[in-house]
C-alpha cells in the first residue's frame, strides 16, 4: 500500500512538471509586459561559444523567467503573499503606504550628481554663455521624498543632493520646488506627477522667470482609468485612477512638431489614450526634441526646456507667456547635436529634472 502511495505521489509530480514544460514550451514568447512597461527576453542565441562561454544559460535562465506562463497571475500571489502573510515592507524595491505605491531612491549617489552637472554645463558652455540667455534650474523632488522616510522607508538625503547640484550648477539662478509641492500632486500609481495639480508649481518657476500665468482652464479627463508603471510593477490589486488633463483655446490651436518623427501634433495626443502608458498624452510621451508654437501668442519670448518626462505635463502651463516653448530631452538626443536645431540667442533656459533622474545620471549625454 505505501508503495502504491508513493508511485502515485512521483507520477503526479511528474506529470505536474511534463505538464509546465509542455506549457513553456509551446505557448509561445511574448515581446511585451504590459503590466511591467518593459520588454522581455526573448530566446537567446544557441551557438557552440555562447554555450562554452555560459551566456546561453545566464541568457536562458533570465528568457524563462520572462517567459513563465501566468507570469502574471503569479507575481501577484507572489506579492500578496509577501505583503499579507510574511508582512514584508517592500517587494523588489516597491512599497505600498498612505494608499501610494512608492519606489526606494536609495543611497543618494555623489557621482551621479556631478555627472549631470558636468552635462549640464557643458551645455551652458557650448551654447549659452556668450548669449542673452537667461538661464534658470529646478529640481522635482520624487514621490520618496514625501512618502518613504515617514513610512519606515530607506530615504535618501535630497538635502545633500539638492546642496550639491546647486554647487554644480554655477552661474544659473536657482528655482526651489521642494517648498511648494506635496505628496497630493503624484499618481498612486506612477512615478509621474499630475497635472491639475501642478498650477501652483508652474507659478513659481514662471515668477522665478519674472513671468506671470493668469490663464484659465478646462478640467478635462480620460475615459480610460490610468494604472501608472508602478501597478504592474507591484502587482497587488490597487485602484485605476483617473488622468486629467488641463486644456483651453491656446492649448488647441498650438503647433506642436515632433522633430523624431517629423511629423506635427497637439499638445495632447489622444491616440496614446487608450495605449499602454495614459500619461503619454502629454506631448506625446519620451521625444528627444519638440516645439510648441503659440500663434496668439502677445509676446516673441522663447523658453527651452531640458527636462525628462516630468516636463511633458508642465510645460503646456507655461504656454500662455511664450510665442514658442523647445522642449530638449538629452537622455535621448546627444546634447553635442543641439546647435544644428535650436539657435540659442535670447532665450529663457530651464533645466528641469526630477531627483530619480539625476541621481541615475548616466542617462545622460
Amino acid at each position: 500500500m505505501e508503495k502504491y502511495k508513493n508511485n502515485i505521489i512521483i507520477i503526479t509530480i511528474a506529470l505536474f512538471l511534463l505538464g509546465v514544460s509542455c506549457l513553456c514550451w509551446f505557448h509561445g514568447s511574448d515581446a511585451y509586459s504590459v503590466s511591467e512597461r518593459r520588454y522581455l527576453k526573448q530566446f537567446p542565441e544557441l551557438t557552440w561559444n555562447t554555450v562554452m562561454n555560459g551566456k546561453f544559460m545566464s541568457e536562458f535562465e533570465t528568457y524563462t523567467q520572462d517567459q513563465f506562463p501566468a507570469r502574471d497571475a503569479l507575481r501577484g500571489l507572489k506579492s500578496g503573499v509577501a505583503y499579507y502573510v510574511f508582512a514584508e515592507k517592500d517587494n523588489n524595491d516597491l512599497y505600498l503606504a498612505d494608499g501610494y505605491i512608492g519606489k526606494l531612491e536609495y543611497p543618494y549617489k555623489p557621482e551621479a550628481i556631478q555627472y549631470a552637472t558636468k552635462v549640464f554645463q557643458g551645455v551652458a558652455d557650448r551654447y549659452l554663455n556668450d548669449t542673452d540667455c537667461r538661464v534658470y534650474y529646478s529640481i522635482i523632488p520624487d514621490k520618496g521624498y514625501f512618502l518613504a522616510e515617514e513610512n519606515g522607508y530607506l530615504s535618501m538625503d535630497y538635502a545633500l543632493l539638492e546642496r550639491e547640484f546647486c554647487a554644480g550648477m554655477e552661474g544659473m539662478q536657482y528655482i526651489n520646488l521642494f517648498d511648494v509641492m506635496e505628496l497630493e500632486d503624484f499618481y498612486q500609481t506612477d512615478t509621474h506627477w499630475r497635472q491639475e495639480e501642478l498650477q501652483d508649481v508652474a507659478d513659481v518657476i514662471a515668477h522665478g522667470m519674472d513671468r506671470e500665468l493668469t490663464a484659465d482652464y478646462e478640467l478635462c479627463a480620460l475615459e480610460e482609468p490610468f494604472y501608472g508603471v508602478y501597478h504592474g510593477q507591484l502587482a497587488l490589486p490597487v485602484e485605476g485612477e483617473t488622468l486629467y488633463y488641463l486644456n483651453n483655446d491656446t492649448l488647441e490651436n498650438c503647433i506642436v512638431y515632433d522633430y523624431t518623427n517629423n511629423r506635427e501634433t497637439d499638445i495632447y495626443d489622444m491616440e496614446k489614450a487608450t495605449g499602454e502608458d495614459l500619461y503619454e498624452i502629454y506631448l506625446s510621451g519620451p521625444l528627444s526634441l519638440i516645439t510648441i508654437e503659440n500663434p496668439s501668442a502677445d509676446t516673441e519670448a522663447e523658453l527651452i526646456i531640458f527636462r525628462d518626462s516630468f516636463g511633458s505635463s508642465i510645460a503646456p502651463l507655461f504656454v500662455e507667456e511664450y510665442a514658442k516653448i523647445t522642449l530638449v530631452d538629452i537622455r535621448y538626443i546627444y546634447s553635442g547635436v543641439l546647435g544644428n536645431y535650436i539657435e540659442f540667442d535670447d532665450q529663457d533656459v530651464l533645466f528641469l529634472y526630477s531627483t530619480k533622474v539625476l541621481n541615475n545620471s548616466e542617462t545622460l549625454k
